[in-house]
């Protein structure tokens, strides 16, 4: 890169610097670049979804959408990720050192190019309910194509980041991650309402969408530079199903992860898609306030991010992971108790700590548990509980919604995160301690060193 684009070597020779002091030994130049193009991804492609996740519900409203039709967006995405996961995980046993292909095709260009059918609707003047079905199955689609490449991009993301760093590398990432949702979410609301003019109304929706489109690409860019770790002379391997199974049967503390994630995740899903709703319709918010709501989160996120990941290197994924769940448990109960949309700004703000330390503590806990011999197999499975509460918990949502309304759900809402909570406690945290208990009695029960006091 050095004598191609020597521009764009020191404009990163300052992340390649910081990347480089996250190890207390000397990362490879090849390890420094893997780690920072994995870094840019990251960057561009939240600014990507920053520009138009949060708002796809509200575009679908703005087109007629019911709440049983936004329940479905989230639904059918979630069916379609659903069905693409063992695919996408059998593909990426298979790809070997070809899964960064995978992931660029499927999660970086379908994905993306996609978006300016959105950018193209309002041209074309499509009829409401045609529109409509167009946002449920572009959304879908987008689904489809990020979760088919995903075990390929998590196992590579597991194969290039030393475990050593991982927590620092990823509450480092943690930037690029917050640092879009912070600065472009807001600019975002702001650009839709602004550019809604008489004639075309929903041009802001079609200039987010299209911004998306751009920065998506130059994620896709970078994420193509990286080099797989993966030695040349790798040969792909393939297991039958009955022998992935056997392999993850073994791994009794990955199996509780995946039972009591599946709990948590009915409770998140039954509310998810109809937070943003809640807030305009109920607690009299604005489009540009659910761009402050969530740049809330992401500023609390961005400030403690550093913090958080120290923490969780000091104290463990678990314990973590365990902690932040029942705090997470009150946010439901803050959102019903709100009066006023600019309450949210500070619950979310809270949100936003727990929830970047939770999903810190999750994933470094997934790399962990997870067997190595079939870690693409073992995260389709976890990714799979994930998609099937997505694909069915929203619809039975959206119907919940219009028959009782939304804050209902909350307190349901409220009551499975805490039942997923105690599941992690008695399914994943107890035995590790017992775990632990067994390691240190054994070590204790060995003689002692020659030479020792």
């Amino acid at each position: 890169m050095n004598q191609r684009f020597p521009a764009l070597s020191r404009l990163v020779a300052p992340l390649d610097r910081s990347l480089a002091h996250l190890s207390a030994n000397t990362l490879t130049t090849p390890e420094i670049a893997r780690l920072r193009w994995l870094w840019l991804d990251s960057l561009f492609a939240n600014l990507s979804g920053a520009f138009f996740v949060n708002f796809v519900p509200l575009f679908a409203q703005a087109y007629g959408a019911s709440n049983a039709q936004i329940g479905l967006l989230p639904g059918v995405a979630s069916l379609l990720a659903l069905l693409s996961l063992l695919p996408g995980a059998r593909a990426a046993q298979a790809a070997g050192r070809r899964r960064i292909h995978l992931v660029v095709v499927f999660g970086g260009v379908i994905a993306r190019v996609v978006l300016l059918i959105w950018v193209a609707m309002p041209f074309l003047a499509v009829a409401p309910t045609v529109a409509v079905a167009l946002i449920i199955a572009v959304n879908a689609l987008m689904a489809f194509c990020n979760t088919y490449s995903n075990p390929a991009w998590t196992t590579l993301m597991a194969d290039s980041v030393p475990a050593g760093i991982r927590g620092r590398f990823f509450s480092h990432r943690g930037y690029a991650v917050n640092l879009p949702a912070l600065l472009v979410v807001p600019l975002a609301g702001w650009l839709i309402e602004v550019g809604a003019q008489p004639g075309r109304p929903l041009g802001g929706y079609q200039l987010v969408f299209g911004l998306a489109f751009l920065t998506g690409a130059l994620a896709t860019l970078s994420f193509a530079r990286v080099d797989d770790p993966l030695p040349a002379a790798h040969t792909a391997e393939r297991r039958p199903w009955r022998a992935v199974a056997v392999l993850l049967g073994r791994a009794p503390s990955f199996m509780g992860l995946v039972a009591c994630t599946l709990i948590w995740n009915l409770g998140m899903q039954v509310t998810s898609p109809f937070l943003n709703l809640y807030l305009v319709t109920d607690l009299g918010g604005t489009t540009a306030m659910v761009g402050w709501v969530a740049a809330s989160a992401s500023l609390a996120a961005l400030l403690t991010q550093r913090w958080l990941g120290a923490w969780i290197d000091r104290r463990g994924n678990v314990f973590a992971q365990g902690l932040l769940s029942f705090l997470i448990v009150s946010l439901p109960f803050a959102w019903l108790f709100a009066t006023a949309a600019w309450q949210i700004v500070i619950v979310n703000a809270f949100g936003g700590v727990l929830w970047a330390g939770y999903n810190l503590a999750s994933f470094n806990l997934l790399l962990e548990l997870a067997p190595e011999k079939a870690r693409a197999e073992g995260i389709a499975v976890f990714q799979l509980t994930i998609s099937l509460c997505a694909t069915l918990v929203p619809i039975l949502g959206g119907y919940l919604a219009d028959a009782w309304g939304y804050r209902p759900l909350l307190v349901i809402s409220a009551a499975l995160r805490f039942l997923g909570a105690l599941a992690f406690v008695w399914w994943v945290a107890l035995p590790a301690r017992r775990r632990l208990a067994a390691a240190s009695a054994e070590r204790a029960a060995l003689p002692p060193a020659p030479g020792a006091a």
